[in-house]
């Protein structure tokens, strides 16, 4: 079970990177191996928004759909994502923003994931650390696109 984790101190807003990342809808149009991107619902709860989506990863000769809910929390700067269906055996990510008190912000990736396929799953523990790297580097390159590349 590849699981991975990683804090980050970036030039933009804590309220930015939470938007960015919370556009589940946006991933195709930037995010490594993500063929589409697909919102089932969107229901509102106390605090926060739980979202159901499918994604759809392409990785070499594979092509897998999965269903996840993704719940918002707005007022926290946090983001949980669980499983619901698709070929992975469990699957579970947060991420966490922070204002930092001389500017930017702070954020925090985790994923847990298993496939249940074995030949699938050793494909990507082969890649598993660089692919992880190549999707928080997107996630980077994304924010300069939208809010600008930082001073300095």
């Amino acid at each position: 079970m590849p699981t991975h984790s990683e804090t980050r101190k970036l030039p933009y807003s804590a309220a930015q990177m939470y938007d960015l990342v919370a556009d589940v809808a946006a991933y195709p149009d930037f995010l490594p191996w993500t063929a589409a991107a697909r919102i089932r619902s969107r229901s509102p709860i106390p605090g926060g928004e739980v979202m159901e989506a499918d994604l759809v990863i392409s990785f070499k000769v594979f092509r897998e759909k999965f269903g996840s809910r993704v719940t918002l929390w707005p007022e926290a700067q946090r983001i949980d994502t669980e499983y619901l269906d698709g070929p992975f055996r469990h699957m579970k990510s947060t991420w966490a923003f922070r204002d930092l008190d001389e500017g930017g912000c702070e954020v925090d990736f985790f994923v847990d994931f298993e496939f249940r396929n074995r030949i699938l799953q050793g494909v990507i523990g082969v890649v598993f650390h660089e692919a992880m790297l190549r999707v928080v580097k997107a996630f980077e390159s994304r924010a300069a696109q939208l809010y600008g590349q930082p001073n300095g």
